[in-house]
Parts: structure tokens; sequence; C-alpha cells
């Protein structure tokens, strides 16, 4: 979460059960870098206290409008100088009061007089959620220029089931990095793909790859920051949906390669980060294979080369290619950017444990068609999914 580095955050807390996961969401942003300062409702201190706060955020809590010197002018200050205000988790009556301007505590006052881009991230019951007064009152405020963040699906505090949940805190770290990113590709429309394809031997067994889609996912997210319409096709991985992309899963070569046939057309930059099975089985078995003596032969047969076939029909597409290599490295990514007619290759070294699949971090040499070559030393994915959307801005 680079962009948020410095950034100015001041996080609305209102009293909900689900104030508890607002410290996390303290700690992902303070972790990023950004100067976090909270003000609580009366209310939202009966769940958690203001102490937990000061301690995450190394910051007084404020929690009404004349309970510390100074206070009584801090809601016109702090909404004008923050990067972003945060209601999080914002209740149903705190969302009505603010639609309606009324400033009748710290917090509702700050909103009034805020110049800041304002989050909202609602968090009630399912019932509440869906009542029409109260899904008024949010169109009410995505008309005047509030983001609301929609709510996640899932086990209530009441034990019902449904749309109210708050969401993950790390879900609300990112869309505040979507919020105060610069929108430098925006109307730019790209093309990932992630993760690895798996070809079955039987129902049970499978050929795949050690790849996690995380470099991929990444690079989906960091496009989305920066204002691009994203499509992500992926492989089966274990990693939560980025929000606000166009998603397409699959499992083998064969629905990758038809997947982003159906979607490549009309877009300004393919990234292909999926690591695709090169062989698959020549024939799947209808029914598991049983162990037995002696050798087991399975015969294999090519996959179609995706990105060979997205060389050839590209025109005026930026396409760009990864390589996981082993061994001869150089050597190797400069063929695959000549075969397969690449703008940009992405060259990692997948022996090192703490680079390539299933790290959380990565180093990789960036080659364009004429040779030019820029590292990325290890840093996190994230990190790298800007360096390599920075260098693609200048093909």
């Amino acid at each position: 979460m680079s962009n948020i580095n410095g950034k100015k955050i001041v996080l609305g807390i209102t009293g909900s059960i689900a104030v508890y996961k607002s410290a996390e969401l303290v700690r992902h942003l303070k972790k990023a870098g950004a100067i976090v300062k909270v003000a609580m409702t009366k209310n939202a201190t009966w769940f958690v206290t203001p102490l937990t706060f000061e301690t995450l955020s190394g910051n007084r809590v404020i929690e009404d409008m004349f309970s510390q010197p100074g206070t009584s002018i801090d809601h016109v200050s702090l909404g004008q100088e923050s990067d972003c205000i945060v209601i999080a988790p914002a209740t149903a009556n705190f969302i009505g009061k603010i639609a309606h301007g009324i400033g009748d505590d710290f917090l509702s006052t700050l909103i009034l007089a805020a110049t800041a881009k304002i989050l909202i991230c609602p968090a009630m019951d399912k019932e509440m959620f869906k009542n029409s007064i109260v899904q008024s009152n949010i169109l009410i405020l995505k008309e005047r220029g509030f983001i609301v963040m929609e709510p996640e699906e899932g086990m209530l505090a009441s034990g019902a089931v449904g749309l109210g949940r708050f969401p993950d805190p790390l879900a609300i770290a990112e869309e505040i990095q979507c919020l105060l990113a610069n929108k430098d590709l925006q109307g730019l429309k790209v093309l990932i793909t992630a993760g690895p394809t798996i070809e079955f031997i039987d129902p049970v067994r499978m050929i795949t790859n050690r790849s996690t889609g995380k470099m991929g996912y990444a690079i989906a997210r960091a496009a989305r920051r920066r204002g691009a319409d994203v499509t992500l096709i992926s492989g089966p991985t274990h990693l939560d949906p980025p929000k606000g992309i166009h998603m397409a899963n699959v499992e083998t070569a064969e629905e990758m390669r038809g997947a982003v046939m159906d979607h490549y057309k009309g877009k300004d930059v393919i990234i292909k980060a999926a690591a695709v099975s090169d062989y698959k089985p020549l024939n799947k078995a209808k029914e598991k294979w049983k162990k037995k003596a002696g050798k087991t032969i399975v015969e294999m047969i090519p996959t179609p080369d995706i990105l060979e076939e997205l060389g050839r029909n590209k025109g005026d597409i930026t396409l760009v290619g990864f390589a996981a290599e082993t061994t001869d490295h150089i050597a190797n990514a400069l063929g695959k950017i000549k075969k397969k007619n690449l703008d940009l290759i992405i060259l990692n070294d997948v022996s090192k444990a703490d680079r390539g699949f299933a790290a959380e971090t990565n180093e990789v040499r960036m080659i364009d068609r004429k040779g030019n070559e820029e590292v990325v030393p290890l840093t996190s994915k994230d990190e790298v999914a800007d360096k390599i959307l920075d260098r693609i801005k200048y093909l």
C-alpha cells in the first residue's frame, strides 16, 4: 500500500459490534505509512475503548466536541487537512444523520465541514441494510459524492446470514488506496491472466505448477487503483477476487485460451502473468487409476501457446509476457520476446525461495523488445506490480 505512505487519514468509528475490526484496519494503514487519527462516537466507545485506538494509531482519539482543548475547531481542520475520511463501521443511524445534514456530535459535524474524500463502510443487520429508508439514505450519499463500500455477505452478529457484514479490513484498506491513487491509467483497458492451470490425468489426479496467482492479482489490483478498466482471467487460486474488476475463472489451458480469445479484442494492454501448463495428458481417464505394480506411462501432448497466438494477432496492443526461469535466464527471456512478438518481458528467477511462486516478495528484470533492461530489486509483489505498470506506460 505504498501510495498511502504519509497520507493523512481520519477514521471515524460509530457504534457497531464491528468496531473491533476497525482496530485491524488501523494496523494495516499504519503499516503502510499512513498518519491515522481516530474519532469515535459515544456509542462506539461502549464496544472498544479509545485507549485501544490511541495505542494503535499513536494519536489521541477524539470522542466529542469539547472533551479536550482545541477539539471544538478540530471538526473543521481535520476535515480539510486530511486526504481521506473513512467511516468504518458506519451504522444506519449515522448514515441517516449525514444524509440529512445533521451535525449533533464531533464526527457528524466533521463530515459537514469536510473537503476531503469520504469513504463510508456500512455495517448492520441484513434487514436494516435492506430497509428502503437506509437504501434511500445511501443513494443520497452517493449522489453527493460519497464513496459507499458495499458490505459483505455472511454471518451477522444476530446469527442471521445475509448482506450487511463489515467488509474485511484489508479490503477497506485497498479501497482507500483506490480513492487516493494517482489515476494515471484512467481509460486504459487492461487484460491480465494469473495463476496456474490444471490438466487432469483422471478425475482425481492432475498436472499443475506452483503458481499461486499472487503476482497477477497484485498487478490487477494496482491497475484498478490507477484507473484502468481491468479484466482478470484466473486459474485456480485461493486468493480473494479483487474488487472493481471484470473476472473470469478457468481451470485448463484450453479454457484459459478460450477466455483470453473472448476478451482480448479492444484491449490496450495484455499482461500474461499466468503459468499455463505446457503439456496435458493425451487422454484423460474416465475413472480413477488404481495403483498397480510396475511403471505407469502418461503420454503427453502440447497445450496451445496462448502468448504466441496473441503475438501473431495483437495489432497495436501492448503485449507483456512473464518468464519464470531457473537457468539461462536472460537468453531464454530474449528468445521468448522474439518468438512471441512481445513488447516487454518480466523475468524472474524462481529457483530462489524468497521470490517467484508462492512468495510474498519478488525480484524481476524487465526487458523490452529493444533489449533495454530495468531491474526491480527484491520487494513486495504490490511494489513490483506498480513498477511493471510504470514501465508499461512508456512502451
